[in-house]
This record gives C-alpha cells, sequence and structure tokens, in this order.
C-alpha cells in the first residue's frame, strides 16, 4: 500500500510540470449561457410484473385513473390491481437557444415500489420549467440502467433497474425568450474564480483584440468575470468563438484536498510546507478470542460449560523524527514517503501541519 501511494503520489504530483496554457473557452462559460431544468410526473406502461403495487402507491392507482379519464374510460369505482405500471418522474435540461421541435435526452426514475423499468414505455409527460411552464414532451421506450431476477429463494439486482433514460426522448414544444445575438453585454466567467487567472486572460484577449480590430474590448470585473464589448461589424457568436481559442496559462491557490472516507490525498502544485520536524506512531491492539470447554469428571453429575479465554497484545511501531518542507512538491512529497505513511496517517499529519501554521495552503476537508 505505502509502495503504490508512493508511486501514485510522484508520478501525478512529484513530476508534474508547469501548468500549461489551457483555451479560454475550456476554462470559462458565457453568463446567461446555460441549461435550464425540466420535471414532470409520469406514467411507464408495459412492465412485466415489476411495476407498482397499488396498495403501496396510491398516487400510480390515481394517475391510472386520471389518464383513463381523459381517454373516455370510467374506471372510478373500479379495484385496479395492475402490476404493470410504474410512476415515475421524468427529468430533463434544455439547452440554452434550443428551438422547438428538437428533441433531448430526459431521465426517467421510478417514485413508487417498481422493482424494474426494464422494458417499459413512457408515456406523455409534459415536462414543466420553474416557471411553470411546458416546455417539452417526454415519450418513448425506456432504457435501463440495470436488471433485477430471482425466485422464492434468492434475488439478484445488478446496477440500479428502476433508473432510466431515454435518447431524445423529448420534444420542445417552446422555446426559452432571448437570443443570443440580440445580447449587448458579453461577460466571460471563469470555472474556477482567480484574480491573476482574470488579469492575463484581459490581457491576452485585448492583446488579440488590438490587432484583429485596433481596439481593446475586455475588462476585467472581479476574481470571476471579464466583460467584453462586442466591435462592430462581427457577430457575437463569431466573436466569442475567436476569443475562446486564445490560450492563457491558468492560476490557482495552493490548495490540500484530503478525504477522510476514502484515504484520498490531493496536494496542488503550489502547496508549500514551512519546514518542521515531526513523528508519527501509533499502537496496534490486537485481542484474540479463544474459549475452551470445561469437562466434568465421569458420574461427578456436572455440567460442560465453555471458559472464556481471551488474548491481548500491543505492538507500538517504531517511528523516527524526520524533516518535512521545502519549496517543491516534490521535497513534500519526499518528506512523507520518508516517514512511511499510509493514506489516513497523511490525512493526520497534514491537518496537524495545518494546525501548527506550517501549512502554506488552503486545506479542504470533505
Amino acid at each position: 500500500m505505502r509502495h503504490l501511494l508512493t508511486v501514485l503520489l510522484v508520478a501525478l504530483l512529484g513530476v508534474a510540470p508547469a501548468a500549461a496554457a489551457t483555451r479560454i473557452k475550456d476554462i470559462t462559460t458565457v453568463q446567461g449561457v446555460r441549461d435550464n431544468q425540466l420535471l414532470g410526473y409520469g406514467l411507464v406502461v408495459g412492465l412485466h410484473g415489476s411495476g407498482d403495487s397499488m396498495r403501496n402507491a396510491p398516487f400510480t392507482e390515481q394517475a391510472l385513473q386520471s389518464m383513463l379519464d381523459r381517454l373516455g374510460i370510467n374506471v372510478t369505482d373500479a379495484d385496479l390491481r395492475v402490476r404493470n405500471i410504474a410512476g415515475v418522474m421524468v427529468t430533463a435540461n434544455l439547452p440554452a437557444f434550443v428551438s422547438a421541435g428538437s428533441r433531448i435526452d430526459v431521465s426517467v426514475s421510478s417514485i413508487g415500489d417498481a422493482t424494474s423499468l426494464q422494458g417499459g414505455l413512457l408515456l406523455m409527460t409534459p415536462l414543466h420549467g420553474a416557471d411553470g411552464n411546458v416546455y417539452a414532451v417526454a415519450q418513448g421506450p425506456v432504457a435501463a440502467s440495470g436488471a433485477a431476477a430471482g425466485g422464492e429463494g434468492a434475488s439478484l439486482i445488478e446496477g440500479v433497474p428502476t433508473d432510466a433514460m431515454i435518447p431524445n426522448g423529448a420534444l420542445v414544444e417552446r422555446q426559452l425568450p432571448g437570443q443570443f445575438e440580440g445580447t449587448d453585454a458579453l461577460v466571460l466567467e471563469l470555472r474556477n474564480p482567480d484574480f491573476q487567472t482574470a488579469t492575463q486572460m484581459t490581457d491576452v484577449i485585448n492583446d488579440y483584440a488590438y490587432a484583429r480590430f485596433g481596439l481593446f474590448v475586455a475588462q476585467e470585473r472581479d476574481h470571476r468575470s471579464v466583460a467584453l464589448a462586442k466591435p462592430d461589424g462581427i457577430s457575437a457568436t463569431r466573436f466569442v468563438a475567436e476569443l475562446g481559442e486564445l490560450l492563457v496559462t491558468p492560476d490557482v491557490p495552493a490548495r490540500v484536498v484530503i478525504n477522510q472516507r476514502t484515504g484520498t490525498v490531493v496536494i496542488g502544485q503550489d502547496v508549500q510546507i514551512s519546514t518542521v520536524a515531526m513523528t508519527h506512531g501509533t499502537v496496534t491492539v490486537q485481542v484474540s478470542e479463544a474459549p475452551v470447554a470445561s469437562q466434568p469428571a465421569p458420574l461427578s453429575g456436572g455440567e460442560t460449560t465453555v471458559l472464556p479465554r481471551t488474548s491481548v497484545s500491543s505492538f507500538v511501531r517504531p517511528s523516527t523524527i524526520a524533516m518535512v518542507g521545502g519549496a517543491s512538491l516534490q521535497s513534500l512529497v519526499n518528506g512523507l514517503n520518508r516517514i512511511g505513511l499510509k493514506p489516513t496517517d497523511i490525512i493526520a499529519i497534514l491537518q496537524a501541519i495545518k494546525t501548527a501554521g506550517a501549512l502554506q495552503a488552503e486545506l479542504v476537508i470533505q
């Protein structure tokens, strides 16, 4: 385990090259150009006995009755006990500037006690936006991501059979208001906000714009956004496309991310530790049970009893004091590996170093 951690840290972090230049389009988004979430309730039919039980999912029975009433079939007083239908929630993301008639993918998830949606068909389901308007309608055969099978004595479930997808399963009925070409103010937002990256991106854009249009078009507003002034004679789409191909070198703050549940440690390139001396050792306690049976003498009238016998031993792992610190990530990784630590030990060490004020980076604990 220690050897594997050493290889991973050195391979992924210790010999990592300096930050490479990245296209602006890969580290930014255009303000206002985003997806919109849609939600709807529908029914999946055609299941092979794996649908909702009407007793435990009354909303499915009510939805089925309402649907049949709209089709002219009166089942108000009927005692429905079908098992080939399931109530589901249908979700989708409506892309920006999508037009009516386009198709989008939808996700289907059971909300009752159905065991599988495999082989089902989603009936026409209106998808509503946050404003309550219907923007798309979903319908079609579902593709479940798992399968369930079993008998009276055993069952097997692989994946999540109650969750499914319908590729291109929704038809867009309403177009979102606004057009990209009609946008007067263009703003680029950084996915990872940073003052240095924002100012560097502004300089790169202005250098290109001055050579291309003869004027400066970018102005940094804060560590997250850069405002753009579109020149005359070029469309907003072409303008953003040209700027998106420009290269910048993103700068990120020094950060250490640790996940205590999984034992994951990620150390950023610019993390530094002031030189400190430390040691780390643990006590291993082993408890073993070896009960013995006590047999009475023949014809003595006694009973056989089980006597407990517990053995407890402890072992203190020898530890040494090591110097950890330096101006490079390689020095830090070498110092931690020289002590010989497991991921959980490294997490404890980093937390202690941060408490001592020697970790010159942000410590993020997940």
